[in-house]
C-alpha cells in the first residue's frame, strides 16, 4: 500500500490510514460507535466524531469535553508520532478529526453566550521570498486544534507586515518558516525587526533548511523539528 502513496495513487494516505486502523483495532468491537471520544479522535474517525460530540454535549460542559478527551487524544496521538508508533498522515487525520469536534463546541459556545475557546494568540507566517506552506499549514492544523487562536499570514509574507501585526495584535508567540536556503536571509532580518519592535515576543522557528544551531545564530528564541515540537513551545509560552 505504501507504493501507492509514493505514486500519488493514495492522496493523502487516506488507503493507509484506513487499513492502519483497522489493523490496530481488530479485536475491538465492530460497532465503532460505542467508542470514546478519545479513541475516535486517535484512530482519525472522521465521521464518528460529530456524533459522538453531539452526545456528549447533552450531558457534559464544553470546556470539560476539550480538556478531558479532544487535548488528552492529541497527547497520546502525539506521543505515538513521537515513539515511532504512528506517522504523519496519521496525525494530520487525527488533527483533522479533533478540529469537527472542536467546531461543535465552539458553536455551543456561541448559543451559551460564553466566551470562543483560546488560550493565546499566536502568529504563523512563511517568510519573503518562500512561496512553500505545507508544513506551517500543518503546525497551524495541530495548535489550532489544542485551542491557540492562530493568525496566518500566509506565505511570502513581508517583513513589515509581520512586524505591524506582532504590534496591533500584542502577539506573545510567533512561528516563521522557510524551506529555501536563500530565504533563511530574510527570516533572520523578520526575527530583527520583530525583536526591535517587540523585545519580549517569541519567535520559533522551522523548516527543512534550518536546524537547533542555525536558528540560534539568527536569534529564534526556539527551533522545532516539527508540528508537536510547535505544540510544545506554545503550551510553554502560554502555560498551558
Amino acid at each position: 500500500m505504501e507504493i501507492d502513496y509514493i505514486t500519488n495513487q493514495d492522496k493523502e494516505c487516506r488507503e493507509y490510514i484506513d487499513f492502519y486502523n483497522k489493523m490496530s483495532t481488530k479485536d475491538v468491537d465492530n460497532n465503532k460507535t460505542n467508542k470514546d471520544l478519545k479513541q475516535i479522535i486517535i484512530d482519525g474517525l472522521k465521521d464518528e466524531v460529530y456524533f459522538k460530540t453531539k452526545e456528549l454535549l447533552k450531558t457534559i460542559d464544553s470546556m470539560e469535553i476539550v480538556d478531558n478527551y479532544l487535548i488528552k487524544a492529541l497527547d497520546i496521538v502525539g506521543e505515538k508520532y513521537d515513539k515511532g508508533n504512528i506517522f504523519l498522515p496519521q496525525l494530520i487525520r487525527s488533527a483533522e478529526t479533533v478540529k469537527i469536534s472542536f467546531d461543535l463546541i465552539k458553536e455551543k459556545l456561541k448559543e451559551e453566550g460564553r466566551n470562543k475557546i483560546s488560550k493565546g494568540k499566536i502568529i504563523l507566517a512563511t517568510v519573503k521570498g518562500d512561496v512553500h506552506d505545507i508544513g506551517k499549514n500543518i503546525v497551524k492544523i495541530l495548535l489550532e486544534n489544542y485551542g491557540f487562536d492562530i493568525i496566518d499570514l500566509g506565505k511570502d509574507v513581508d517583513i513589515k507586515e509581520i512586524v505591524n501585526t506582532v504590534i496591533k495584535e500584542d502577539i506573545k508567540l510567533v512561528g516563521l518558516s522557510a524551506l529555501m536556503t536563500t530565504t533563511v536571509k530574510s527570516m533572520e532580518e523578520t526575527i530583527r525587526e520583530i525583536k526591535k519592535y517587540k523585545p519580549k515576543c517569541s519567535i520559533m522557528v522551522g523548516g527543512a533548511v534550518l536546524n537547533e544551531e542555525y536558528s540560534k545564530m539568527i536569534k529564534a528564541n526556539y527551533y522545532c523539528k516539527d508540528a508537536k515540537e510547535a505544540v510544545n513551545v506554545a503550551k510553554e509560552i502560554f502555560k498551558v
